[in-house]
Protein backbone atom coordinates (compact mmCIF):
# COMPACT_ATOMS: atom_id res chain seq x y z
CA UNK A 1 0.00 0.00 0.00
CA UNK A 2 1.78 3.30 1.31
CA UNK A 3 2.22 5.06 -2.27
CA UNK A 4 -1.17 3.23 -3.45
CA UNK A 5 -2.77 4.61 -0.93
CA UNK A 6 -2.74 8.42 -1.75
CA UNK A 7 -6.57 9.94 -2.37
CA UNK A 8 -7.82 8.68 -5.67
CA UNK A 9 -8.35 12.56 -6.57
CA UNK A 10 -4.47 13.03 -7.18
CA UNK A 11 -4.20 9.39 -8.16
CA UNK A 12 -6.37 10.10 -11.67
CA UNK A 13 -4.69 13.04 -12.38
CA UNK A 14 -1.36 11.59 -12.25
CA UNK A 15 -2.20 8.33 -13.85
CA UNK A 16 -4.60 9.06 -16.35
CA UNK A 17 -3.32 9.01 -20.23
CA UNK A 18 0.27 8.91 -18.38
CA UNK A 19 1.11 5.55 -18.76
CA UNK A 20 -0.41 5.10 -22.40
CA UNK A 21 -1.27 7.15 -24.98
CA UNK A 22 -5.12 7.47 -26.05
CA UNK A 23 -6.45 6.01 -28.98
CA UNK A 24 -7.77 8.60 -32.02
CA UNK A 25 -9.49 9.07 -34.91
CA UNK A 26 -7.48 8.30 -38.23
CA UNK A 27 -8.49 10.79 -40.83
CA UNK A 28 -5.45 11.32 -43.01
CA UNK A 29 -5.67 7.49 -44.12
CA UNK A 30 -2.17 6.48 -42.67
CA UNK A 31 -2.41 3.43 -41.01
CA UNK A 32 -1.35 0.27 -42.41
CA UNK A 33 -4.37 -1.56 -43.97
CA UNK A 34 -3.06 -5.03 -43.05
CA UNK A 35 -3.63 -4.00 -39.17
CA UNK A 36 -7.01 -2.89 -39.74
CA UNK A 37 -10.18 -5.16 -38.80
CA UNK A 38 -13.69 -3.56 -39.79
CA UNK A 39 -16.43 -4.22 -36.75
CA UNK A 40 -19.89 -2.70 -36.62
CA UNK A 41 -19.00 0.15 -34.87
CA UNK A 42 -15.61 1.24 -36.72
CA UNK A 43 -12.60 -0.24 -38.59
CA UNK A 44 -9.65 -0.96 -35.83
CA UNK A 45 -5.96 -0.71 -36.61
CA UNK A 46 -3.83 -3.13 -34.07
CA UNK A 47 -0.05 -3.58 -33.71
CA UNK A 48 1.52 -6.64 -34.78
CA UNK A 49 4.99 -7.29 -32.52
CA UNK A 50 6.96 -10.95 -32.44
CA UNK A 51 4.53 -12.83 -34.68
CA UNK A 52 1.33 -11.44 -32.82
CA UNK A 53 -1.11 -8.95 -33.93
CA UNK A 54 -3.10 -6.84 -30.78
CA UNK A 55 -5.86 -4.86 -31.10
CA UNK A 56 -6.41 -2.61 -27.58
CA UNK A 57 -8.91 -0.02 -26.12
CA UNK A 58 -11.84 -1.19 -28.87
CA UNK A 59 -15.25 0.25 -27.32
CA UNK A 60 -17.74 -2.33 -26.96
CA UNK A 61 -20.72 0.31 -26.45
CA UNK A 62 -22.31 2.77 -28.22
CA UNK A 63 -21.75 5.34 -25.31
CA UNK A 64 -19.71 5.39 -22.19
CA UNK A 65 -21.09 5.15 -18.88
CA UNK A 66 -20.47 8.69 -18.21
CA UNK A 67 -23.16 11.78 -17.24
CA UNK A 68 -26.72 10.96 -16.99
CA UNK A 69 -25.48 7.06 -17.98
CA UNK A 70 -23.94 6.70 -14.86
CA UNK A 71 -25.28 3.78 -12.87
CA UNK A 72 -27.31 3.00 -16.51
CA UNK A 73 -27.13 -0.33 -18.01
CA UNK A 74 -24.55 -0.40 -20.93
CA UNK A 75 -25.64 0.69 -24.20
CA UNK A 76 -25.40 -0.72 -27.21
CA UNK A 77 -23.12 -0.40 -29.91
CA UNK A 78 -23.93 1.02 -32.68
CA UNK A 79 -23.16 1.30 -36.57
CA UNK A 80 -19.91 3.81 -37.33
CA UNK A 81 -17.97 4.10 -40.66
CA UNK A 82 -14.96 5.80 -38.62
CA UNK A 83 -11.10 4.02 -38.78
CA UNK A 84 -9.45 4.40 -35.60
CA UNK A 85 -6.29 3.48 -33.73
CA UNK A 86 -6.53 0.34 -31.02
CA UNK A 87 -2.99 0.98 -29.82
CA UNK A 88 -3.67 1.39 -26.43
CA UNK A 89 -5.49 0.08 -23.37
CA UNK A 90 -8.63 1.61 -22.72
CA UNK A 91 -9.26 3.39 -18.76
CA UNK A 92 -9.34 0.78 -15.95
CA UNK A 93 -12.73 1.04 -14.35
CA UNK A 94 -12.65 3.15 -11.27
CA UNK A 95 -12.08 1.65 -7.93
CA UNK A 96 -9.67 2.46 -4.72
CA UNK A 97 -5.99 2.61 -5.14
CA UNK A 98 -3.65 -0.73 -4.96
CA UNK A 99 -4.26 -2.73 -7.70
CA UNK A 100 -1.43 -3.32 -10.55
CA UNK A 101 -4.66 -2.33 -13.22
CA UNK A 102 -4.97 0.93 -11.35
CA UNK A 103 -1.57 3.22 -12.34
CA UNK A 104 -2.91 2.41 -16.23
CA UNK A 105 -5.49 5.03 -15.49
CA UNK A 106 -9.36 5.13 -14.26
CA UNK A 107 -12.24 6.52 -15.20
CA UNK A 108 -15.93 5.67 -15.80
CA UNK A 109 -15.51 5.77 -19.46
CA UNK A 110 -14.08 1.98 -18.94
CA UNK A 111 -15.78 -0.14 -21.36
CA UNK A 112 -13.21 -1.57 -23.64
CA UNK A 113 -11.73 -4.56 -24.77
CA UNK A 114 -8.63 -6.19 -26.08
CA UNK A 115 -8.16 -8.62 -28.70
CA UNK A 116 -5.29 -11.49 -28.94
CA UNK A 117 -4.22 -13.12 -32.09
CA UNK A 118 -1.02 -14.58 -33.89
CA UNK A 119 -0.27 -13.21 -37.14
CA UNK A 120 -0.09 -17.04 -38.14
CA UNK A 121 -3.79 -17.85 -40.38
CA UNK A 122 -5.31 -20.54 -41.86
CA UNK A 123 -8.26 -21.08 -43.35
CA UNK A 124 -10.27 -22.35 -40.43
CA UNK A 125 -11.90 -20.13 -38.02
CA UNK A 126 -10.37 -19.72 -34.34
CA UNK A 127 -11.68 -20.97 -31.14
CA UNK A 128 -12.35 -17.64 -28.75
CA UNK A 129 -11.59 -17.37 -25.26
CA UNK A 130 -12.68 -14.40 -23.43
CA UNK A 131 -10.47 -12.92 -20.20
CA UNK A 132 -12.52 -11.79 -17.35
CA UNK A 133 -10.34 -10.48 -14.84
CA UNK A 134 -10.96 -10.66 -10.74
CA UNK A 135 -10.28 -8.67 -7.85
CA UNK A 136 -13.41 -9.30 -5.40
CA UNK A 137 -15.80 -7.24 -7.70
CA UNK A 138 -14.02 -4.19 -5.79
CA UNK A 139 -10.71 -3.88 -7.95
CA UNK A 140 -8.60 -4.95 -10.96
CA UNK A 141 -8.87 -4.20 -14.59
CA UNK A 142 -7.53 -5.79 -18.16
CA UNK A 143 -3.99 -3.35 -18.59
CA UNK A 144 -2.74 -5.70 -15.39
CA UNK A 145 0.72 -6.58 -16.95
CA UNK A 146 -0.56 -10.12 -15.50
CA UNK A 147 -3.37 -10.56 -18.27
CA UNK A 148 -0.41 -9.64 -21.54
CA UNK A 149 -1.36 -12.57 -23.65
CA UNK A 150 1.80 -12.50 -25.91
CA UNK A 151 3.43 -15.26 -24.57
CA UNK A 152 -0.06 -17.43 -24.05
CA UNK A 153 -0.77 -16.58 -27.88
CA UNK A 154 2.77 -17.62 -29.35
CA UNK A 155 2.68 -20.91 -27.31
CA UNK A 156 -0.92 -21.14 -28.46
CA UNK A 157 -1.76 -19.54 -31.89
CA UNK A 158 -4.70 -21.80 -32.64
CA UNK A 159 -6.89 -19.48 -30.44
CA UNK A 160 -7.81 -15.78 -30.27
CA UNK A 161 -7.90 -14.24 -26.73
CA UNK A 162 -10.15 -11.54 -25.49
CA UNK A 163 -9.27 -9.53 -22.60
CA UNK A 164 -12.52 -7.12 -21.31
CA UNK A 165 -13.39 -4.59 -18.77
CA UNK A 166 -16.08 -4.00 -16.50
CA UNK A 167 -17.68 -1.43 -13.89
CA UNK A 168 -16.43 -2.80 -10.73
CA UNK A 169 -17.33 -1.36 -6.73
CA UNK A 170 -19.28 1.46 -6.37
CA UNK A 171 -20.29 1.57 -10.15
CA UNK A 172 -20.65 -1.79 -11.00
CA UNK A 173 -22.65 -3.27 -8.28
CA UNK A 174 -24.29 -0.70 -5.98
CA UNK A 175 -28.08 -0.86 -4.74
CA UNK A 176 -29.47 2.10 -5.74
CA UNK A 177 -33.63 0.76 -5.71
CA UNK A 178 -34.63 1.48 -2.54
CA UNK A 179 -33.49 4.94 -1.94
CA UNK A 180 -36.53 7.69 -2.43
CA UNK A 181 -35.92 8.57 -6.34
CA UNK A 182 -33.97 4.85 -7.12
CA UNK A 183 -37.12 3.46 -8.97
CA UNK A 184 -35.33 3.90 -12.26
CA UNK A 185 -31.93 2.63 -11.59
CA UNK A 186 -33.03 -1.39 -10.47
CA UNK A 187 -30.20 -2.37 -13.08
CA UNK A 188 -27.58 -0.85 -10.95
CA UNK A 189 -26.95 -3.68 -8.77
CA UNK A 190 -25.64 -6.12 -11.30
CA UNK A 191 -23.65 -3.34 -14.01
CA UNK A 192 -20.83 -5.25 -13.86
CA UNK A 193 -22.36 -8.03 -14.92
CA UNK A 194 -24.26 -6.68 -17.80
CA UNK A 195 -21.20 -5.05 -19.03
CA UNK A 196 -19.38 -8.60 -19.52
CA UNK A 197 -22.54 -9.82 -20.74
CA UNK A 198 -22.81 -6.68 -23.92
CA UNK A 199 -18.88 -7.74 -24.40
CA UNK A 200 -19.67 -11.36 -25.10
CA UNK A 201 -22.66 -9.84 -27.21
CA UNK A 202 -19.76 -7.63 -29.61
CA UNK A 203 -17.16 -10.53 -29.50
CA UNK A 204 -20.12 -12.70 -30.90
CA UNK A 205 -21.11 -10.10 -33.83
CA UNK A 206 -17.31 -8.54 -34.50
CA UNK A 207 -14.89 -11.63 -33.64
CA UNK A 208 -15.42 -13.67 -36.91
CA UNK A 209 -13.79 -10.41 -38.35
CA UNK A 210 -10.36 -11.29 -36.63
CA UNK A 211 -10.86 -15.00 -38.05
CA UNK A 212 -12.66 -15.93 -34.86
CA UNK A 213 -15.34 -18.89 -34.40
CA UNK A 214 -18.44 -16.42 -32.83
CA UNK A 215 -19.75 -20.31 -32.11
CA UNK A 216 -16.91 -21.55 -30.18
CA UNK A 217 -16.54 -18.87 -27.14
CA UNK A 218 -15.20 -20.07 -24.03
CA UNK A 219 -15.31 -17.44 -20.95
CA UNK A 220 -12.70 -17.73 -18.86
CA UNK A 221 -11.90 -16.09 -15.20
CA UNK A 222 -10.21 -16.04 -12.05
CA UNK A 223 -11.81 -15.34 -8.39
CA UNK A 224 -14.58 -12.44 -9.10
CA UNK A 225 -13.71 -13.49 -12.35
CA UNK A 226 -14.47 -16.85 -12.17
CA UNK A 227 -17.43 -16.21 -10.23
CA UNK A 228 -18.85 -14.12 -13.13
CA UNK A 229 -18.03 -16.47 -15.48
CA UNK A 230 -20.30 -18.73 -13.50
CA UNK A 231 -23.19 -16.14 -12.39
CA UNK A 232 -23.18 -15.46 -16.56
CA UNK A 233 -24.73 -18.48 -17.56
CA UNK A 234 -27.93 -17.55 -15.56
CA UNK A 235 -28.40 -14.16 -17.04
CA UNK A 236 -31.14 -14.66 -19.11
CA UNK A 237 -30.34 -14.65 -23.25
CA UNK A 238 -26.75 -14.91 -22.40
CA UNK A 239 -25.97 -18.44 -23.55
CA UNK A 240 -26.01 -17.78 -27.08
CA UNK A 241 -23.04 -16.17 -26.99
CA UNK A 242 -20.55 -18.86 -25.69
CA UNK A 243 -20.58 -22.71 -25.11
CA UNK A 244 -17.85 -23.27 -22.34
CA UNK A 245 -16.36 -21.44 -19.36
CA UNK A 246 -13.09 -22.37 -17.35
CA UNK A 247 -13.35 -21.18 -13.78
CA UNK A 248 -10.50 -20.97 -11.23
CA UNK A 249 -11.59 -19.94 -7.72
CA UNK A 250 -14.65 -18.74 -7.98
CA UNK A 251 -18.50 -19.61 -8.47
CA UNK A 252 -22.17 -18.26 -7.47
CA UNK A 253 -21.22 -18.22 -3.84
CA UNK A 254 -19.69 -14.69 -4.62
CA UNK A 255 -23.09 -13.18 -4.26
CA UNK A 256 -25.57 -11.02 -1.92
CA UNK A 257 -29.03 -10.58 -0.95
CA UNK A 258 -30.23 -7.16 -1.77
CA UNK A 259 -30.61 -7.04 2.11
CA UNK A 260 -26.47 -7.33 2.60
CA UNK A 261 -26.41 -4.49 -0.21
CA UNK A 262 -28.65 -1.97 1.11
CA UNK A 263 -26.15 -2.16 4.43
CA UNK A 264 -23.35 -1.25 2.36
CA UNK A 265 -25.16 1.58 0.15
CA UNK A 266 -26.93 3.07 3.30
CA UNK A 267 -23.55 3.28 4.92
CA UNK A 268 -21.91 5.08 2.01
CA UNK A 269 -24.93 7.55 1.58
CA UNK A 270 -24.32 8.46 5.57
CA UNK A 271 -20.50 8.87 4.65
CA UNK A 272 -21.08 11.21 2.00
CA UNK A 273 -24.25 12.91 3.30
CA UNK A 274 -26.53 11.96 0.64
CA UNK A 275 -29.70 10.58 0.41
CA UNK A 276 -30.97 10.70 -3.29
CA UNK A 277 -29.75 9.18 -5.94
CA UNK A 278 -29.83 12.59 -6.87
CA UNK A 279 -27.49 14.15 -4.46
CA UNK A 280 -24.75 10.81 -5.20
CA UNK A 281 -24.76 11.57 -8.75
CA UNK A 282 -23.64 15.04 -8.40
CA UNK A 283 -20.70 13.37 -6.38
CA UNK A 284 -16.96 12.95 -8.41
CA UNK A 285 -15.89 10.05 -8.76
CA UNK A 286 -13.12 10.85 -6.88
CA UNK A 287 -15.15 11.84 -3.77
CA UNK A 288 -17.24 8.57 -3.89
CA UNK A 289 -13.76 6.54 -3.87
CA UNK A 290 -12.39 8.38 -1.20
CA UNK A 291 -15.29 7.54 0.75
CA UNK A 292 -15.13 3.86 -0.12
CA UNK A 293 -12.25 3.53 0.69
CA UNK A 294 -12.20 4.35 4.02
CA UNK A 295 -15.63 1.93 4.70
CA UNK A 296 -14.61 -1.08 1.83
CA UNK A 297 -11.62 -0.42 0.45
CA UNK A 298 -10.15 -4.29 -0.91
CA UNK A 299 -6.67 -3.18 -0.39
CA UNK A 300 -7.20 -0.98 2.33
CA UNK A 301 -9.98 -2.81 4.90
CA UNK A 302 -9.60 -5.98 2.68
CA UNK A 303 -13.65 -5.12 2.49
CA UNK A 304 -14.58 -7.94 0.33
CA UNK A 305 -18.15 -6.99 0.68
CA UNK A 306 -19.15 -5.88 -2.80
CA UNK A 307 -21.10 -8.91 -4.54
CA UNK A 308 -23.29 -9.34 -7.86
CA UNK A 309 -26.91 -8.90 -6.40
CA UNK A 310 -29.74 -12.31 -6.34
CA UNK A 311 -32.09 -10.00 -6.89
CA UNK A 312 -34.91 -12.77 -8.77
CA UNK A 313 -34.89 -10.30 -11.38
CA UNK A 314 -31.94 -10.30 -13.33
CA UNK A 315 -30.01 -13.22 -11.51
CA UNK A 316 -32.08 -16.08 -9.79
CA UNK A 317 -32.49 -15.61 -5.98
CA UNK A 318 -31.22 -19.39 -5.32
CA UNK A 319 -28.33 -19.93 -7.79
CA UNK A 320 -27.51 -23.57 -6.67
CA UNK A 321 -31.09 -24.49 -7.78
CA UNK A 322 -30.90 -23.23 -10.71
CA UNK A 323 -27.56 -25.12 -11.58
CA UNK A 324 -29.39 -28.41 -9.69
CA UNK A 325 -31.78 -27.86 -12.00
CA UNK A 326 -29.73 -27.34 -15.23
CA UNK A 327 -29.58 -24.09 -16.33
CA UNK A 328 -26.43 -24.29 -17.76
CA UNK A 329 -26.84 -28.22 -18.99
CA UNK A 330 -25.72 -27.51 -22.01
CA UNK A 331 -22.24 -25.33 -20.82
CA UNK A 332 -19.21 -27.58 -20.78
CA UNK A 333 -17.12 -26.53 -17.62
CA UNK A 334 -13.66 -26.77 -16.77
CA UNK A 335 -13.58 -25.48 -12.86
CA UNK A 336 -11.33 -25.66 -9.85
CA UNK A 337 -9.23 -24.31 -6.79
CA UNK A 338 -6.16 -24.10 -5.09
CA UNK A 339 -5.12 -25.67 -2.35
CA UNK A 340 -4.39 -23.25 0.26
CA UNK A 341 -6.49 -20.76 -1.08
CA UNK A 342 -6.59 -17.81 1.76
CA UNK A 343 -3.36 -18.49 2.57
CA UNK A 344 -2.21 -15.59 -0.79
CA UNK A 345 -4.23 -12.99 2.16
CA UNK A 346 -3.03 -14.14 5.29
CA UNK A 347 0.86 -13.66 3.49
CA UNK A 348 -0.23 -10.06 2.09
CA UNK A 349 -1.77 -9.06 5.62
CA UNK A 350 0.65 -10.88 7.66
CA UNK A 351 -0.78 -13.00 10.89
CA UNK A 352 -1.43 -9.52 13.54
CA UNK A 353 -3.90 -8.55 10.73
CA UNK A 354 -5.24 -11.53 9.37
CA UNK A 355 -6.41 -12.73 12.81
CA UNK A 356 -8.21 -9.32 13.27
CA UNK A 357 -9.68 -9.37 9.67
CA UNK A 358 -10.68 -13.10 9.92
CA UNK A 359 -11.77 -12.79 13.75
CA UNK A 360 -14.36 -10.41 13.08
CA UNK A 361 -15.77 -12.11 9.79
CA UNK A 362 -16.04 -15.31 11.68
CA UNK A 363 -18.13 -13.92 14.41
CA UNK A 364 -20.53 -12.37 11.58
CA UNK A 365 -20.84 -15.61 9.99
CA UNK A 366 -21.72 -17.84 12.84
CA UNK A 367 -24.37 -15.43 14.06
CA UNK A 368 -26.41 -16.29 11.16
CA UNK A 369 -25.86 -20.15 11.92
CA UNK A 370 -28.25 -22.48 13.39
CA UNK A 371 -27.20 -23.43 16.95
CA UNK A 372 -26.34 -27.07 15.16
CA UNK A 373 -24.26 -25.32 12.52
CA UNK A 374 -22.19 -23.25 14.64
CA UNK A 375 -21.32 -26.51 16.79
CA UNK A 376 -20.31 -28.22 13.29
CA UNK A 377 -18.10 -25.13 12.41
CA UNK A 378 -16.08 -24.86 15.91
CA UNK A 379 -15.76 -28.67 15.54
CA UNK A 380 -13.70 -28.32 12.27
CA UNK A 381 -11.98 -25.33 13.52
CA UNK A 382 -11.01 -27.08 16.42
CA UNK A 383 -8.95 -29.66 14.61
CA UNK A 384 -6.99 -27.74 12.68
CA UNK A 385 -3.75 -26.98 14.84
CA UNK A 386 -1.11 -25.10 14.54
CA UNK A 387 -0.60 -21.23 14.67
CA UNK A 388 -3.61 -19.10 15.93
CA UNK A 389 -4.16 -17.99 12.30
CA UNK A 390 -4.52 -21.46 10.66
CA UNK A 391 -8.05 -22.40 11.77
CA UNK A 392 -9.48 -19.39 10.42
CA UNK A 393 -6.97 -19.76 7.14
CA UNK A 394 -8.56 -23.26 6.36
CA UNK A 395 -12.14 -21.81 7.24
CA UNK A 396 -12.22 -18.88 4.83
CA UNK A 397 -10.47 -20.77 2.19
CA UNK A 398 -13.72 -23.15 2.21
CA UNK A 399 -16.25 -21.02 2.85
CA UNK A 400 -14.80 -18.81 0.17
CA UNK A 401 -13.76 -20.90 -2.55
CA UNK A 402 -12.86 -24.65 -2.21
CA UNK A 403 -16.31 -26.01 -0.91
CA UNK A 404 -18.42 -23.44 -3.35
CA UNK A 405 -16.02 -24.46 -6.53
CA UNK A 406 -16.83 -28.28 -5.62
CA UNK A 407 -20.40 -27.79 -4.64
CA UNK A 408 -20.96 -25.90 -8.15
CA UNK A 409 -19.44 -29.40 -9.97
CA UNK A 410 -22.22 -31.09 -7.98
CA UNK A 411 -25.20 -28.79 -9.19
CA UNK A 412 -23.66 -28.37 -12.67
CA UNK A 413 -23.98 -32.66 -12.91
CA UNK A 414 -26.57 -32.96 -10.92
CA UNK A 415 -28.50 -30.80 -13.69
CA UNK A 416 -27.64 -32.99 -16.73
CA UNK A 417 -24.08 -31.13 -17.31
CA UNK A 418 -20.78 -31.50 -18.00
CA UNK A 419 -17.71 -30.49 -15.44
CA UNK A 420 -14.05 -30.98 -15.53
CA UNK A 421 -12.52 -29.86 -11.84
CA UNK A 422 -9.25 -29.46 -10.84
CA UNK A 423 -7.30 -28.67 -7.95
CA UNK A 424 -3.86 -27.10 -7.61
CA UNK A 425 -1.30 -27.70 -5.57
CA UNK A 426 2.06 -26.06 -6.42
CA UNK A 427 3.60 -24.25 -3.73
CA UNK A 428 4.99 -20.71 -3.17
CA UNK A 429 8.44 -20.20 -2.14
CA UNK A 430 6.63 -16.88 -0.05
CA UNK A 431 6.12 -17.66 3.74
CA UNK A 432 2.53 -18.36 4.50
CA UNK A 433 1.37 -18.22 1.37
CA UNK A 434 1.81 -21.97 0.02
CA UNK A 435 -0.83 -22.57 -3.04
CA UNK A 436 -2.77 -19.71 -2.32
CA UNK A 437 -4.89 -17.81 -4.19
CA UNK A 438 -4.24 -16.41 -7.71
CA UNK A 439 -0.99 -18.13 -7.79
CA UNK A 440 -1.88 -19.83 -10.93
CA UNK A 441 -2.09 -16.65 -12.32
CA UNK A 442 1.39 -17.01 -14.03
CA UNK A 443 1.12 -20.05 -14.56
CA UNK A 444 -2.06 -19.97 -17.03
CA UNK A 445 -0.86 -16.81 -18.90
CA UNK A 446 2.78 -17.69 -19.26
CA UNK A 447 4.44 -14.91 -16.86
CA UNK A 448 6.71 -17.00 -14.50
CA UNK A 449 8.50 -13.66 -14.34
CA UNK A 450 5.34 -11.97 -12.34
CA UNK A 451 5.99 -14.09 -9.02
CA UNK A 452 4.68 -11.50 -6.76
CA UNK A 453 2.82 -14.87 -4.87
CA UNK A 454 4.63 -17.78 -6.35
CA UNK A 455 7.89 -16.30 -5.08
CA UNK A 456 9.58 -18.34 -8.11
CA UNK A 457 8.98 -19.94 -11.50
CA UNK A 458 7.39 -22.90 -11.34
CA UNK A 459 8.38 -26.16 -14.08
CA UNK A 460 8.14 -24.87 -17.43
CA UNK A 461 7.01 -28.50 -18.99
CA UNK A 462 4.01 -29.09 -15.78
CA UNK A 463 3.18 -25.05 -16.79
CA UNK A 464 3.23 -25.69 -20.37
CA UNK A 465 0.77 -28.74 -20.00
CA UNK A 466 -1.18 -26.88 -17.83
CA UNK A 467 -2.09 -24.06 -20.61
CA UNK A 468 -1.95 -26.91 -23.55
CA UNK A 469 -5.50 -28.40 -21.28
CA UNK A 470 -7.07 -25.09 -21.31
CA UNK A 471 -6.39 -25.00 -24.97
CA UNK A 472 -7.53 -28.04 -25.95
CA UNK A 473 -10.86 -27.52 -24.01
CA UNK A 474 -11.18 -24.68 -25.56
CA UNK A 475 -11.14 -26.25 -28.84
CA UNK A 476 -12.93 -29.25 -28.08
CA UNK A 477 -14.79 -29.31 -25.12
CA UNK A 478 -12.29 -31.71 -23.17
CA UNK A 479 -8.98 -30.55 -21.86
CA UNK A 480 -7.65 -34.16 -22.26
CA UNK A 481 -4.30 -34.39 -23.87
CA UNK A 482 -2.90 -37.11 -25.75
CA UNK A 483 0.84 -37.93 -25.66
CA UNK A 484 1.94 -36.20 -28.87
CA UNK A 485 0.29 -32.71 -28.39
CA UNK A 486 1.08 -33.03 -24.23
CA UNK A 487 4.65 -30.90 -23.64
CA UNK A 488 5.39 -33.24 -21.13
CA UNK A 489 5.25 -35.94 -23.28
CA UNK A 490 2.71 -38.28 -21.47
CA UNK A 491 -1.26 -38.70 -22.06
CA UNK A 492 -3.75 -37.51 -19.34
CA UNK A 493 -6.99 -38.75 -19.16
CA UNK A 494 -9.58 -35.61 -17.67
CA UNK A 495 -12.57 -38.01 -16.12
CA UNK A 496 -15.69 -36.40 -15.92
CA UNK A 497 -16.41 -35.25 -12.67
CA UNK A 498 -19.66 -37.30 -11.68
CA UNK A 499 -21.69 -37.38 -8.14
CA UNK A 500 -20.46 -41.10 -7.47
CA UNK A 501 -16.48 -41.01 -7.48
CA UNK A 502 -16.04 -36.72 -7.88
CA UNK A 503 -13.04 -37.34 -9.76
CA UNK A 504 -10.66 -34.47 -10.36
CA UNK A 505 -7.47 -33.87 -11.96
CA UNK A 506 -5.04 -32.62 -9.04
CA UNK A 507 -2.77 -30.43 -10.82
CA UNK A 508 0.81 -31.14 -9.16
CA UNK A 509 3.78 -29.62 -10.02
CA UNK A 510 5.11 -33.42 -10.21
CA UNK A 511 2.30 -35.36 -10.83
CA UNK A 512 -0.23 -34.12 -13.25
CA UNK A 513 -3.07 -37.09 -12.39
CA UNK A 514 -7.02 -38.05 -11.82
CA UNK A 515 -8.15 -39.44 -8.53
CA UNK A 516 -11.16 -39.00 -6.13
CA UNK A 517 -12.07 -35.78 -4.05
CA UNK A 518 -11.89 -38.27 -1.00
CA UNK A 519 -8.44 -38.64 -1.59
CA UNK A 520 -7.64 -35.58 -1.79
CA UNK A 521 -10.21 -34.48 1.34
CA UNK A 522 -10.83 -31.04 -0.38
CA UNK A 523 -14.24 -30.28 1.04
CA UNK A 524 -15.35 -31.19 4.66
CA UNK A 525 -18.83 -32.07 3.41
CA UNK A 526 -20.55 -32.62 6.90
CA UNK A 527 -18.90 -29.35 8.17
CA UNK A 528 -18.42 -26.76 5.48
CA UNK A 529 -19.97 -27.41 2.29
CA UNK A 530 -23.28 -26.26 4.26
CA UNK A 531 -21.80 -22.75 4.67
CA UNK A 532 -22.15 -22.42 0.58
CA UNK A 533 -25.89 -21.39 0.92
CA UNK A 534 -25.20 -18.53 3.30
CA UNK A 535 -23.26 -17.17 0.09
CA UNK A 536 -21.67 -13.72 0.63
CA UNK A 537 -20.30 -11.40 2.35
Amino acid sequence: MGENEKSLNSGIQETAGTQQGMNKKITDGNYDKALAVKCLNGTFVGKASDGVIVHKGIPFVGSQPVGELRWKAPVEAVKDDGIYEAYNYGKAPVQTPGDPAYEYGVGEDCLYLNVWRSEETSGDKKPVIVWIFGGGFEVGGAPDPQYDCCNLIKENPEVIIVTISYRVSFFGFLHLSHLSDGKDYEDASNLGIMDQVMALKWVHENIAAFGGDPDNVTLWGESAGAASCTIIPLVKGSQQYFRRVIAQSGAPAQMRSPEQAIVCTDRLMEKLGCSTVGELKKKSAEEISDAWKELYGFYQVMGLRTFPERDGRYLPLDPWKAYAEGIAKDIDFLQGCNKDEMNTFLGVLGPDAWNAWAGGRKAEKLAQLTDEEKKLVESYCSEIGGEEYESTVRLFSQIMFIAPQIRLSDEQVRGGGRSYTFYFMPESSLPLIKCGHAIELSTVFAHPEINDFTGRAFDETFTKTVRKMWVQFAKTGNPSLDADISPDGKAHEWPLYDLKDRQVMALDENDIRPCRESELKIVDWERTCFLTGYYMP
